[in-house]
């Protein structure tokens, strides 16, 4: 049948992922650092998530398409669900390190880490692991920690993390929901958000914004933004 349905102009995309985060059906992920339309039958048309691209990549056509399929989303929704929270693999069980995390020693000067909990990658992470109630957390981008050298020791100190690539991480819906059960369930005291200054770091705190707008709870949020030579641009509370 003839129906509206979203365009992607892959020209104009620089595949940020805000629009896959934006898309409450999974319609829209990001393969090889562009957005792509996941199946006809996940997009409902109206467009939900044009208004959240930077670069004007999303219009509404009207073409010939399948039918929007309610039922395909929720089973397509609850999937992706359970393929992030029982993943099945060795590297998601949970350690809870303490506060006296180190370093290994090894052949010269070796810098202490500030690690306290496994697994980090926001997929993996369980928002009801005991060691989160109550703590401070760091949701970092994965190129912050390679880029800022004093990340441990100022930033991960004391803290829990989770790392995510707005760019290259797939259902990024379920992201949301965990930052939410974060706030709700696990009752975290503080979220920092840190990213790169490339322009597709941003969708990270999107996503953040996002669940706190359907959080129960509210918690103080901090953006850290990152250099590329590994200095702090800026620090603010949104």
């Amino acid at each position: 049948m003839k129906r509206k349905i979203i365009r992607i102009d892959e020209s104009k995309c620089d595949g940020c992922g805000q629009c896959a985060s934006a898309c409450a059906e999974g319609a829209i992920k990001i393969v090889a650092g562009k957005a792509k339309l996941v199946s006809d039958t996940y997009c409902d048309g109206l467009g939900a998530c044009i208004g959240e691209c930077p670069q004007g990549a999303l219009t509404i056509e009207e073409r010939e398409a399948e039918v929007f399929d309610e039922a395909a989303v929720k089973k397509h929704l609850a999937a992706k669900r359970s393929a992030a929270a029982h993943g099945g693999c060795p590297s998601a069980r949970m350690m809870d390190f303490g506060a006296g995390a180190t370093g290994s020693s090894g052949p010269g000067p070796s810098t202490p880490s500030a690690l306290s909990q496994w697994p980090i990658q926001l997929h993996l992470v369980s928002p009801s692991a005991p060691y989160f109630q109550g703590s401070q957390v760091v949701l970092a981008a994965d190129c912050v920690a390679y880029a800022l050298g004093n990340f441990h020791g100022t930033w991960l100190k004391g803290k829990r993390l989770a790392i995510a690539c707005p760019k290259l991480d797939e259902s990024q819906d379920v992201y949301v929901e965990k930052i939410r059960a974060l706030i709700d369930e696990s009752r975290i005291d503080t979220l920092t958000v840190m990213i790169m200054q490339v322009p597709c770091c941003g969708g990270l705190l999107a996503l953040v914004k996002r669940a706190g707008e359907s959080a129960r709870r509210k918690v103080p949020v901090k953006c850290v933004v990152v250099g590329l030579r590994g200095d702090v641009l800026s620090e603010s509370w949104i």
